[in-house]
């Protein structure tokens, strides 16, 4: 929570210095996410999450961005570690591809890395595990529908993909987590 309200206040910062040529924009995106490869030790329920994003484009159609974004997944009663949930935090970064298909209407397809890790939490919300922060890959594809005053919505669907180690004290366990993401996301232009 801590990262996410310092990254906050810096996209809050960064927004009262842009300028209006709509090269930037700040997009807010709440997600449902289902588990298409999971951990050997556990079957994870279908989880939701948010990202904040930053987005800088360079063209009319290549931009970057950059962002922040939690991601929750619940484990399945049937399993002996069912009192645990997983949180996969961190930042994401790559290219957007934006093409218009109508006035107001446009495609978009993106490529990115990650840099995130899983957080074992139990009932009372207590860390049992970490897997320190590692680097991954998502690839995302969506349409982009013009609401004025440069607002725009974004349904977008996002593939993840991320190993890591994570240290339960006595016992390292690997982690694979891949995933697709449904999300629908709020942006303003700058």
């Amino acid at each position: 929570m801590k990262n996410f309200l310092i990254f906050s206040g810096f996209l809050l910062l960064f927004s009262i210095q842009m300028t209006a040529q709509e090269k930037w924009a700040v997009e807010l995106r709440p997600q449902v996410n289902f588990p298409t490869q999971q951990p050997d030790v556990m079957d994870l329920k279908i989880g939701y999450g948010f990202e904040a994003m930053l987005l800088y484009n360079f063209t009319e159609s290549l931009g970057v961005y950059a962002g922040w974004g939690w991601n929750n997944f619940g484990i399945d009663e049937e399993n002996e570690f069912a009192d645990l949930e997983i949180d996969e935090t961190g930042y994401s970064f790559g290219l957007n591809y934006v093409r218009p298909i109508s006035n107001n209407m446009s495609y978009l397809i993106g490529i990115g890395g990650i840099y995130k890790h899983f957080e074992f939490e139990d009932n009372s919300g207590d860390i049992t595990a970490d897997s320190g922060h590692e680097l991954g890959f998502e690839v995302k594809g969506g349409l982009v529908f013009e609401l004025g005053n440069n607002f725009d919505l974004k349904p977008q669907v996002v593939y993840r993909s991320l190993s890591a180690t994570a240290d339960f004290g006595a016992v390292d366990a690997d982690m694979e987590l891949q995933y697709i993401s449904f999300g629908l996301g709020i942006s303003k232009r700058f």
